[in-house]
């Protein structure tokens, strides 16, 4: 059995971006503060010094766990934009709870909301303008590396074409390095791997991305060992895409680099903002619809005979069971190993039940299966047990949408994908959907998720 040395543990390389990044950031939350001092007419007091002291130290913190201060070359934008206003936003809130307690901060909401919009704005405006400073000079031929990829894996060719569509990375495409094949070789070929060695040595290439399959082991190995006579970064571009990988990252675990191939996205600090989410929105929506869960809570009870609630058993998150919460919109209370899907024009419906299933109305009362912590306002919606049992057999991958909690709108509600699946496909399709969810997931898409079901997730024709 072969014997796994101890490693020393990678150190990380703290780049001069990321200390101007940090020493920007540091600057614009005091210097904010100050300002806001200012306008007020407010005495720039040891107590406010606190304040940013407090902010700085739990923004630090929640950047170190979401890994704010890595490097985003490569990465829209947009992703780190979000991900800026997102840690703000938490240093803040967690930040005035601390000090909540304090009589000198008790009276200063609008000091902390200006603070909050003119830091906010300067950070973005300062990370955009780092972003495209650095961009600027890479165009201009200031700190390009020349990149080649070794193998003909279709992700070595995406990451080529990618490196050329967008220049300000500073990567300068060399080509892709592979034995001929019958067929001839794409545009991109630059030699076969003794010519990616002579090329390495001669100083021609900075970075060598690997882009081989599983069984070409042997390959790998030897230009692993090859390369290491140059001065070439080697990166590694692991060959799990011919799975259906689920929120997959790399991980370290005792020393040992591992790639998971279907794991959650929620958690940690995921896991605690959505869980603020649901718990923040619920409560308010359950605030504003009260009137209207007693009004259709009337409707069912005096329109058919039979219980107002109907607590169905499906699966929640990990396949635990779960009771979901729904208005009665039945005749019978079907809960058994064999559930039958409403159909259009069903005999079992009864006539308040079905204006409320076809408007989604029926399914307000889940809100309160958010708040007890068993659905999620956003995630894939719940099916029988009867029925997943039956399209996990199926359906490859069905049962990984159960990684996280099931939610009363999703991804595929608002694609078209709800009511009735009557044939294989569409069940595929929602599925396709759920899985696509998960791997993007951020609390931003949730938020667009719940927009977007004000307009378009309520009213739908395949509901019945």
């Amino acid at each position: 059995m072969t014997t796994l040395r101890k490693r020393e543990r990678a150190k990380t390389n703290a780049s001069l971006i990321s200390m101007v990044q940090r020493f920007s950031d540091i600057t614009i939350m005091f210097g904010g503060l100050w300002v806001v001092c200012k306008g007020a007419a407010l005495p720039f007091s040891y107590m406010h010094l606190l304040m940013a002291l407090i902010t700085l130290v739990v923004f630090q913190m929640i950047g170190g766990m979401t890994d704010f201060y890595r490097s985003w070359r490569g990465v829209r934008i947009t992703t780190e934009l979000l991900l800026l206003l997102q840690n703000w936003t938490l240093a803040l809130i967690f930040s005035a709870g601390l000090l909540a307690f304090n009589d000198d901060f008790s009276n200063s909401f609008a000091v902390w909301l200006a603070w909050y919009l003119l830091s906010a704005c300067g950070m973005v405006a300062c990370r955009a303008f780092i972003r495209y400073g650095v961009g600027w000079l890479r165009n201009r031929g200031y700190n390009i590396r020349q990149v080649a990829v070794a193998g003909d894996m279709p992700a070595g060719q995406i990451l080529l074409d990618s490196f050329r569509n967008q220049p300000w990375l500073g990567f300068e495409v060399v080509g892709s390095y592979h034995d001929p094949k019958p067929g001839g070789v794409n545009a991109d070929w630059a030699g076969n791997y003794q010519q990616l060695i002579e090329d390495a040595r001669a100083g021609k290439i900075h970075n060598v991305y690997i882009a081989l399959s599983m069984q070409d082991e042997a390959c790998i190995k030897d230009l692993v060992r090859e390369l290491a006579d140059t001065t070439c970064s080697v990166i590694l571009i692991p060959d799990v895409f011919t799975f259906n990988i689920l929120h997959s990252r790399i991980d370290e675990v005792n020393g040992v680099p591992v790639v998971p191939l279907y794991d959650t996205p929620l958690s940690g600090l995921n896991r605690v903002l959505k869980r603020v989410e649901d718990i923040v929105l619920a409560s308010l929506i359950l605030l504003l619809i009260s009137p209207v869960l007693a009004c259709i809570a009337l409707a069912v009870k005096i329109t058919s005979p039979g219980p107002i609630i109907f607590r169905q058993t499906r699966y929640g998150m990990d396949g635990k069971p779960i009771k979901v919460w729904k208005f009665r919109s039945m005749r019978v209370m079907e809960n058994d190993a064999v559930v039958t899907q409403a159909t259009q024009n069903d005999p079992r419906v009864t006539r308040v039940g079905n204006f409320l299933r076809r408007t989604s109305l029926d399914e307000l009362p889940q809100f309160i299966n958010v708040l007890t912590g068993g659905m999620s306002i956003v995630g894939p919606r719940p099916h029988a047990v009867a029925h997943n049992e039956q399209y996990r057999q199926l359906i490859e991958g069905y049962m990984l949408r159960h990684k996280v909690k099931p939610g009363i709108t999703g991804w595929a509600q608002i694609n078209g994908w709800r009511g009735e699946t009557d044939t294989l496909e569409k069940m595929e399709k929602r599925i396709e959907f759920d899985l696509e969810y998960i791997r993007e997931w951020s609390l931003w898409f949730d938020i667009r998720i719940v927009f977007l079901t004000i307009f378009k997730g309520f009213v739908n024709k395949a509901a019945y």
